[in-house]
């Protein structure tokens, strides 16, 4: 098999620098803020990809079940509405998921080119160069990038679909997912359409075990965002000595993953010229994992100028995948 065929074109939007230069920027303003955040991105290094990936498979994390049965069930019908020559996956990582997609685009012969976006160039790579081989003849044009800050580098080809899936616009709050939809629609064209997985609200109970295995998979992956700080910046973070927490804000109808620090203690951030005073049972908020009704994703499309085509969920309520596209 030729190299052309088994080998994925990567291009790096968000190299070492850029990145580095993120985090600083983003290390300062959260955890100089009354209240500790993170940004989720800090978990996805080439560990944290593969971290993540296992929570996919744990007994506890039903979304990615959920989404690939309404995938398997609609991909067919998505794949000949679209008519898509091409598909952009934000926040790929393995890409596991959009194969479903990939593979019923190839068979109806109108899909020639997937581009996935991923912060991790290793995650991403491997991805791509598995998916050339499974299905000869496809285009692969992996990018590194951060979908938050990167969307006008799609390339050109229409009719695209955009698949954003795996419930990671709930990262983002309402007023993050506001500006991003806003965005999106202005990266789109007329004949492009949007894929949007997203998590519904339902019991709390099964929420929070989602997010707290019994394994401790999602522990370690909270953890990771520590260890990422400590190769980047610097850092001397221990990660040992900061227990994993997931609870249900009712409020903010959100998931909050956060860090607690057990026992008092001090972390220096060379790279910052910041030291950060950690008091016994202060919390470090490192994700949010919003979770939806259908009325709402149908509201916030359409004030970002979309127009929703078909609407599937499970039974149950587990899970919904929108599609829709840009008003023009």
């Amino acid at each position: 098999m030729s190299e052309e065929i088994t080998t994925p074109q990567v291009e790096v939007l968000l190299d070492g620098d850029a990145f580095r230069a993120q985090m600083l920027a983003e290390a300062a303003a959260g955890l100089s803020a009354e209240r500790k955040q993170l940004p989720p991105v800090w978990f996805y290094d080439d560990v944290g990809s593969q971290l993540f990936d296992e929570i996919t498979r744990l007994d506890e994390y039903y979304p990615t079940r959920a989404e690939r049965s309404l995938l398997e069930a609609h991909a067919a019908d998505i794949m000949a509405t679209t008519r898509a020559s091409m598909m952009l996956e934000l926040g790929a990582g393995t890409c596991d998921k959009s194969r479903i997609l990939i593979a019923a685009g190839r068979d109806q012969g109108d899909l020639s080119t997937f581009v996935p976006l991923d912060v991790s160039a290793e995650t991403i790579g491997r991805a791509g160069a598995a998916l050339v081989e499974e299905f000869p003849g496809l285009e692969v044009h992996a990018l590194v990038a951060d979908f938050l800050h990167h969307l006008g580098a799609f390339p050109g080809g229409a009719p695209r679909l955009v698949a954003f899936l795996g419930g990671t616009i709930g990262n983002l709050d309402a007023d993050g997912r506001r500006r991003f939809f806003f965005d999106l629609d202005c990266a789109m064209d007329g004949g492009d359409w949007l894929l949007l997985g997203c998590d519904l609200v339902k019991d709390p109970a099964r929420l929070v075990a989602a997010y707290d295995d019994a394994a401790g998979v999602t522990a370690a992956f909270n953890r990771n965002a520590l260890r990422v700080l400590n190769a980047e910046l610097g850092a001397d973070f221990v990660p040992e000595r900061f227990s994993h927490v997931a609870l249900w804000n009712a409020e903010e109808e959100w998931i909050e993953m956060r860090l607690r620090s057990i026992g008092d203690q001090v972390v220096t951030i060379p790279g910052l010229d910041l030291v950060v005073p950690f008091a016994d049972g202060e919390e470090l908020r490192t994700e949010i994992s919003a979770k939806f009704t259908k009325d709402r994703i149908r509201g916030e499309l359409e004030a970002a100028g979309f127009v929703i085509a078909s609407m599937w969920d499970e039974p149950g309520g587990e899970f919904l995948l929108t599609l829709a596209r840009p008003y023009c």
